[in-house]
């Protein structure tokens, strides 16, 4: 069993950046692919982007490309996001998935978090 929790959503100005987290406990993350989704109302859950615990290897939507960027401390998963848009408003998840797969598709996904509002305003 693997638990995420994530936290740092809230309400941002166009522009503006926001540090979300995903803290993660159980099982060892290193056999794991971590992946950021969103979800706005009424749309299904969209890919973000991805990294290899084990590893520094990144994968990331056209959308937040150049925009967002993933790490990883520890237990920790951190994606930095800057220059937010009117359309980055969403609920963000972190999932885990077996390390085999891409993560870049919702259904690879053993375990999610409860998700984070994240709101940009005009």
């Amino acid at each position: 069993q693997v638990q995420l929790v994530e936290s740092g959503g809230g309400l941002v100005q166009a522009g503006g950046s926001l540090r979300l987290s995903c803290a993660a406990s159980g099982r060892t993350f290193s056999s794991y692919t971590m992946g950021w989704f969103r979800q706005a109302p009424g749309k299904e859950r969209e890919f973000v982007g991805t990294i290899k615990w084990s590893g520094t290897t990144t994968y990331y939507a056209n959308s937040v490309k150049g925009r967002f960027t993933i790490s990883r401390d520890k237990a920790t998963l951190y994606p930095q996001m800057n220059s937010l848009k009117l359309e980055d408003t969403a609920v963000y998840y972190c999932g885990a998935a077996p390390s085999y797969r891409t993560g870049r598709n919702a259904y690879e996904y053993s375990y999610w978090g409860q998700g984070t509002q994240v709101t940009v305003s005009s």
